[in-house]
């Protein structure tokens, strides 16, 4: 009973994680579930890539060194920010359409105001600096993190790996109030249990400063193989991973891509990916002939307003999606 009652068991696929308590099923029930899952097991294949500049050098080997890295800034750099910031030029807004149409100009004057005078930016690189900052060169484009490890691990105390994985529009900092919880839980006053971690934080190629992508194509496959790159070149062989937003999808694609590697996957967001043509036909078709894409009339009195308040306003809502999907280059 104690060992089923540890034991979780794992069916990958592509497209989702599901997660089923082993004790909940019963001796019999874990067998033909293991079985079942055995056979569907599916893993993405974790192959290469090159994302530097021009072509792939034919000779010669990666730098694989890991170098330390320090964020700096300059009077040049802020001056040039703020002669930006004093020379922007405001549109009024339409009477009456607070943000309707977008961001409304006479907030803006507030925001820029903020930046112009009141951020304090050498402080903020100082508090940047707080933890220690390295680059590694992976697949031709150089990749920034942070890696903090505990400064005191009490007698018994085994050190877990963890690398925490940002989205957008997000950045390693989300994760700095929580690293000291992570790596030293005594002394916040929380029960570590038997263990402490070492966390890992890199930027996802093209966010804060690691470099952006140089070829097209680039996606959380890549960063998830990337990522596996880092973690191998630091010197581990299994680790845990958290991630939320793209980095939720990016710590599945790890997870799918070399299980063996991953001894736990913690979400904050789970992408759903069953959308297809065939669905988004029966819902639209649903609302009109319910009976023709087998939905009841308690579906549709359930589902439609569903639609209606999230759907319809995440259509509305989402113009930058729209342009970031397909024209990237427009925003940049």
């Amino acid at each position: 009973e104690n060992i089923l009652s540890r034991i979780r068991s794992f069916e990958y696929s592509q497209k989702n994680a599901v997660l089923v308590p082993a004790a909940a099923l019963g001796i019999g029930g874990m067998l033909v579930f293991w079985l079942r899952s055995r056979h569907k097991i599916r893993t993405i294949e974790m192959g290469d890539g090159w994302w530097g500049s021009g072509e792939r050098p034919l000779k010669g080997k990666e730098d694989e060194s890991i170098r330390p890295f320090k964020i700096e800034t300059s009077d040049k750099e802020i001056e040039d920010l703020h002669r930006r910031l004093e020379q922007v030029r405001y549109t009024p807004p339409l009477e009456g359409a607070a943000f309707h149409y977008g961001f409304n100009s006479s907030y803006l004057r507030k925001v820029v105001a903020y930046w112009r005078n009141q951020f304090d930016w050498r402080k903020q690189v100082e508090v940047l600096n707080k933890y220690p900052h390295f680059q590694t060169t992976i697949e031709g484009i150089n990749i920034h993190f942070i890696h903090v490890k505990p400064s005191y691990v009490p007698h018994g105390r085994t050190v877990q790996p963890l690398l925490m994985v940002h989205g957008w529009p997000g950045s390693f900092y989300e994760f700095y109030k929580i690293i000291p919880l992570l790596t030293e839980p005594a002394r916040h006053g929380l029960d570590g249990g038997d263990v402490v971690f070492e966390v890992i934080c890199p930027s996802i190629p093209g966010y804060g400063f690691s470099e952006a992508p140089h070829q097209k194509g680039f996606d959380t496959i890549a960063t998830a193989r990337i990522f596996h790159k880092l973690m191998n070149r630091l010197g581990f062989k299994q680790y845990y991973l958290q991630g939320g937003d793209w980095g939720s999808r990016i710590t599945t694609n790890m997870a799918q891509m070399l299980p063996q590697c991953v001894k736990g996957l913690h979400l904050n967001l789970i992408f759903i990916g069953r959308q297809g043509l065939g669905r988004i036909i029966s819902v639209m078709l649903g609302a009109y002939v319910p009976w023709l894409v087998g939905l009841t009339r308690e579906d549709v009195r359930r589902v439609y307003p569903f639609i209606q308040r999230n759907i319809y306003d995440l259509l509305r809502e989402s113009g930058y999606l729209h342009i970031q999907a397909t024209k990237p280059d427009t925003a940049g």
